[in-house]
């Protein structure tokens, strides 16, 4: 008996305990309860960081999210470079180099692309070596066409007097063994390339960071300019298709250097 009645009396007490738990928990939502441990506002309240900057064209900043939060990297001063960021600038120089409408044969992010090194902002705003590749080989194959099609200026081998056989001759072929007495490496060189691109005015639009701002022999400009110069012919293969770049590569390269 005594234990029925016991189990009674707490049977009413849980049966309390429920209904003012109850009772609080609706008159005090729980969100209010929680304790908040971050002091940053949520995620829907931020803004969109992209939205900012819409508007921006994409070669002219780095996505935040390609940023770190603190950089690793002393910054050295002496070593600070400037790159070119003026489009008018960049325009006189596609207009320079190409002639009239030189400024209107790329897009604005296709331009700028060309001129980038992989070196400028660790390559973050996308760079210009896939341009390069593509141009170095329409370069090399309009440099290849314009020997073949001068007369050979050496003679590949001395003939054998006892030999009676008489070799085959066509006008076609006399240009063939200047693909061999000739290089292709020892026609295009860096030096050469990186020349006509300074005095085109390369120098004061191409967007890269060298190794010693106090060197820039040292930090390789020739090498830089001499790949930007195939990327613009890779651009204009892309955007105007092969022949157009084909006739820049004789017209504005091959001329200029001697070759044509």
């Amino acid at each position: 008996m005594a234990s029925k009645t016991t189990g009674r009396s707490l049977q009413n007490i849980i049966r309390r305990t429920r209904q003012t738990c109850e009772c609080s928990s609706s008159k005090y939502p729980r969100s209010s309860t929680i304790r908040q441990f971050s002091s940053t506002a949520s995620r829907k309240e931020v803004p969109e960081y992209e939205n900012d900057r819409a508007e921006r064209p994409r070669w002219s900043y780095t996505p935040e999210k390609m940023k770190a939060p603190v950089s690793w990297r002393i910054r050295d001063p002496e070593q600070a470079w400037e790159c070119n960021s003026d489009p008018a600038r960049l325009d006189r120089f596609y207009l320079k180099f190409l002639g009239g409408g030189g400024d209107k044969m790329l897009t604005d992010e296709i331009k700028w692309l060309a001129v980038t090194h992989k070196s400028f902002d660790q390559g973050r705003r996308g760079f210009n070596d896939r341009l390069s590749f593509l141009g170095r080989r329409i370069l090399n194959l309009q440099t290849n066409l314009a020997l073949l099609s001068q007369p050979a200026t050496k003679v590949q081998s001395v003939p054998d007097i006892t030999d009676d056989r008489k070799p085959y001759t066509h006008s076609a072929l006399e240009g063939l063994a200047n693909l061999s007495n000739n290089q292709l490496s020892e026609v295009l060189t860096k030096q050469r390339l990186g020349r006509l691109a300074t005095q085109l005015g390369m120098k004061s639009i191409i967007r890269w960071q060298p190794r010693n701002v106090n060197n820039l022999d040292a930090s390789g400009i020739d090498v830089v300019l001499t790949t930007t110069l195939y990327a613009i012919i890779g651009a204009i293969a892309l955007q105007k298709g092969g022949d157009v770049a084909a006739a820049v590569a004789r017209e504005k390269v091959l001329k200029p250097l001697g070759i044509l």
